[in-house]
C-alpha cells in the first residue's frame, strides 16, 4: 500500500497538477494539507473520476486537509482534540482496510508558528503538546497508524539547505524541534529517514529568490508511522520533479510504501 501526503497550495489552483501526479503515481492513500476551500467546494468528483474515497476537512480561504483513499475510509475524525475552541481545518483521520488488518492515517497540516514573538508561535507549541497526546493515545491501539502532512518542521540541520538562514524561524526553532522529538519519542518513525541517510533531500522550495533553481530547501513533509507500520515499511522517496512544473505547488509529494500483504 502506497501512502503519499501532498500539501497542494489551494486545490483549486493545482488541480491539474494533482490529478496528472495520482495518475502517475498511483498512491493508494493521499493525505492532502492547504486545501484553501470550505467541504462543498472540494473538486470531489473530478478525484472520485480517478477511483477515489474522499474525506475532507474544509475551511474558506486557509488551511483545510483531506484523505484520499481506493479503500474505504471509516471511523472518520475531523479536528485534532483537546481544543473545542480551536477552528482551524488542521487534521483529519479515518481507517482503512489493509489486508487482514486495518490502517489508521491522518491528514496533519501543523501551524507554521511565525512570527515567534507572537501568539502565532505559542499556538503552534499548544497544537503540538494536543497532537502528542493524541498520538500517544493512538498508539495505544496497537494497529498499523500513519500521521502524515505538512508538520512545519525543519527536524535538524540536514533538513535544511541553510541552517543559519533558519535558526530564527519558528520551523527551526528548538522549541519546534524539541517537540518534534517529544512526538517521535513516543514510539513514531520517520519514514523518510528510515529509508534515506544522505543530507539536503527537500519537500519545499519557496516561490522567491530563486529557492527551487538553486535548490534552497527545506524537509518539513514527513510521514511518521507507528511499529507496527514501520515493520511493513518498504521504501519512501520524495517526487521532486513535481515541483518543476508549470504552476507547481511549493510543496512535493512524500510516500511511504508499507506491506500488508
Amino acid at each position: 500500500m502506497k501512502i503519499a501526503s501532498f500539501n497542494v497550495n489551494s486545490i483549486k489552483a493545482r488541480l491539474g497538477n494533482l490529478t496528472d501526479w495520482l495518475k502517475e503515481a498511483e498512491p493508494d492513500v493521499v493525505c492532502l494539507q492547504e486545501l484553501k476551500c470550505v467541504d462543498d467546494a472540494f473538486p470531489r468528483g473530478e478525484i472520485e473520476d480517478l477511483g477515489y474515497n474522499v474525506a475532507t476537512h474544509g475551511q474558506k480561504t486557509y488551511n483545510g486537509v483531506a484523505i484520499l483513499s481506493k479503500h474505504p475510509l471509516d471511523d472518520v475524525t475531523r479536528g485534532l482534540p483537546g481544543d473545542d475552541s480551536d477552528e482551524q481545518a488542521r487534521y483529519i483521520e479515518a481507517v482503512i482496510p489493509a489486508g487482514k488488518t486495518v490502517l489508521r492515517v491522518a491528514s496533519i497540516y501543523l501551524p507554521n508558528g511565525n512570527p515567534v514573538d507572537t501568539d502565532k508561535f505559542e499556538y503552534k507549541l499548544k497544537w503540538m503538546d494536543r497532537l502528542i497526546d493524541h498520538a500517544g493515545k493512538l498508539l495505544s491501539y496497537e494497529e498499523p497508524l500513519a500521521l502524515a502532512g505538512d508538520y512545519n518542521v525543519i527536524p535538524t540541520a540536514d533538513d535544511v539547505h541553510d541552517p543559519k538562514a533558519w535558526e530564527d524561524d519558528a520551523l527551526f526553532r528548538p522549541e519546534t524541534r524539541s517537540k518534534f522529538r517529544e512526538l517521535i519519542n513516543l514510539g513514531l518513525t520517520d519514514a523518510f529517514r528510515a529509508c534515506h541517510r544522505e543530507a539536503h533531500r527537500y519537500t519545499f522550495w519557496d516561490y522567491q529568490g530563486g529557492a527551487w533553481q538553486k535548490d534552497n530547501g527545506i524537509r518539513i513533509d514527513h510521514i511518521l508511522l507507528s511499529p507496527q507500520a514501520a515493520d511493513r515499511l518498504k521504501a519512501s522517496d520524495i517526487d521532486r520533479n513535481i515541483r518543476g512544473r508549470e504552476k507547481p505547488s511549493d510543496h512535493v509529494p512524500i510516500w511511504a510504501e508499507l506491506d500488508f500483504d
